[in-house]
């Protein structure tokens, strides 16, 4: 009986940390209400402190799903893709249109990036990890991989992308979110040799 209770706690914890995932991208950390949270899981406010001791406890868990899930979305990008052809796939797919609009479900460092200076050091540490998992990743699909050449140019390339979808969502004028796009896969893609 134990085991079926620990199980159903864990798989509650997961919900929590899901629905959380969803909503700082969505709305951002500051944005984010425990009690909102909750009620999105279809759970009580008072039900919280069973499963994390903190808010940013709670923000850093769902700041590494959200980094995790960015990670899993470039590589999924990638499927089907060898050689050159997998880092230019996880570009056109980055900056596509779905991903623009897929806020809630999209790269966290896109959707957080510049909130993540005022947040708990758990918070940021979390991010932080995913993201020098993503430069890894991105480094690892350069010809140069292993030197400290492709890892500038995976540091480059993630700026890239991610400052350009920053910037594509922030602006009202689709023409020019779809320029912005247009320019960094101009110059991204073939990557850079």
């Amino acid at each position: 009986m134990k085991r079926t209770r620990d199980q159903s706690k864990e798989a509650t914890h997961e919900r929590i940390v899901d629905v959380a995932a969803r909503a700082i991208r969505s709305s951002g950390y500051h944005g984010t209400g425990v009690a909102d949270i909750m009620k999105a899981a279809g759970l009580t406010h008072g039900g919280f402190y069973a499963h994390f001791p903190s808010r940013d406890a709670m923000l850093a868990e769902a700041a590494d799903r959200a980094g995790f899930e960015s990670v899993q979305l470039l590589q999924r990008l990638a499927t089907g893709a060898s050689g050159p052809q997998v880092l230019q796939s996880m570009i056109q797919g980055y900056l596509s249109k779905g991903h623009l609009e897929a806020v809630e479900s999209g790269c966290h460092a896109a959707a957080l990036g510049s909130e993540m200076p005022r947040q708990a050091p758990e918070v940021r540490r979390a991010a932080t990890r995913r993201l020098k998992e993503t430069i890894d990743l991105i480094a690892r699909q350069l010809p140069d991989w292993g030197q400290p050449s492709a890892h500038e140019r995976a540091l480059v390339t993630l700026a890239t992308l991610v400052g350009t979808l920053v910037l594509a969502r922030a602006v009202d004028d689709p023409k020019l979110s779809d320029a912005l796009r247009d320019a960094a896969l101009k110059h991204l893609d073939p990557p850079l040799q």
